[in-house]
């Protein structure tokens, strides 16, 4: 199908009410025709496409990828077809993305008025460098006064100011290079391993990647699997390269004869908790009860972590803004006082 316009938030609506529907009883295809009549026109017309191929035999997780579902959501159809669990995957999947879309949005809005508010100071503090302050310094030397030390260090900031969105243009244009180049020639597990080394963004994507090994994991054991079969079905999981690899290899390591705590522990993308977890479930004899509820600790983590990030980076960027402003003030202020003094 072609593209569409399916936003993550009714991606993630949908699949909510479609599992709503399945938890009281409705078969797949009666819950997604039930659907239709709540969507757009467009939309209808897709979803009755998906019923017919529905109706053909077509797994729910390929047509949606087909419609350029989120890949996330598309794994969580995928795994929850395997396990049977369809209502309670569904409903998980659609509250983690509503709640990361939610985020997502929170800090858009965050960074978007002071983000507009620095480029308004920026383009203004140019035009006090570059022509109030030079006809105040003429003013200065034509009758014998000293620059004071705010004009200088408005200057210096001017000088370094170009440089630094020079040096902020090279970066990106190294990293643009390097992704291209470099990057998109590395296995998924080799890019991700890139990645959580990264400062701030590193712990929330280990968090990620752990609460979505787990869960899907605990909900395909609770499904009566074994761990080796389980992970043969994310080795089968072709909509996310990560996970296949990641399948792949804990499965060709434990014919290997290693144990499973030890071979996460050793997979960097994982939190460590995550191997002692395993361990703990499996002596206990629970392992989809632990899996289960530790991936709803690292969901409450990573929600905490984003809570707060975003407390710390709103005032910072209200702090620079004021900064910036205070600047502009006595760019201007200072050597009117300053040439007053002279007089």
């Amino acid at each position: 199908m072609k593209r569409n316009s399916w936003t993550v938030e009714e991606q993630a609506y949908f699949l909510k009410r479609t599992g709503e529907l399945l938890g009281r009883g409705y078969p797949l295809t009666e819950a997604i025709e039930s659907l239709i009549f709540y969507l757009p026109e467009k939309k209808q017309k897709q979803i009755q496409n998906c019923l017919a191929e529905l109706k053909e035999g077509y797994p729910l997780f390929q047509i949606l990828a087909g419609l350029h579902f989120h890949k996330d959501l598309v794994g969580y159809v995928f795994f929850a077809e395997q396990h049977g669990g369809l209502a309670a995957a569904f409903q998980d999947a659609s509250e983690i993305m509503l709640k990361r879309n939610k985020d997502l949005q929170r800090l858009l809005k965050l960074l978007y008025y002071p983000a507009v508010l620095i480029f308004i100071t920026i383009v203004l503090f140019f035009f006090v460098e570059n022509l109030l302050l030079p006809k105040f310094i003429t003013l200065f030397r034509s009758m014998n006064l000293e620059e004071n030390f705010f004009t200088q260090v408005v200057y210096l900031f001017g000088k370094l100011l170009p440089l630094f969105l020079a040096g902020v243009i090279i970066v990106s244009a190294s990293t643009f290079l390097y992704h291209f180049v470099f990057f998109r020639k590395k296995t998924p597990l080799e890019q991700k391993k890139k990645l959580i080394v990264l400062p701030y963004v590193g712990p929330l994507l280990k968090m990620l990647y752990s609460h979505y090994f787990s869960v899907q994991l605990s909900y395909l054991l609770s499904g009566g699997l074994s761990i080796f079969e389980a992970l043969h079905l994310f080795e089968q999981n072709s909509q996310q390269p990560l996970y296949k690899q990641a399948g792949a290899e804990i499965k060709r390591k434990l014919i290997g004869g290693e144990r499973l705590e030890t071979i996460l522990a050793s997979l960097p993308i994982f939190e460590k908790e995550l191997a002692t977890i395993i361990k703990h479930g499996q002596e206990n004899g629970r392992l989809d009860k632990e899996l289960y509820f530790y991936s709803r600790f690292c969901l409450e983590r990573l929600e905490a972590l984003t809570e707060k990030t975003l407390k710390i980076l709103q005032p910072l960027l209200y702090l620079l803004i004021g900064l910036l402003i205070v600047s502009m003030y006595l760019a201007v202020l200072l050597p009117m006082f300053h040439l007053l003094d002279g007089i």
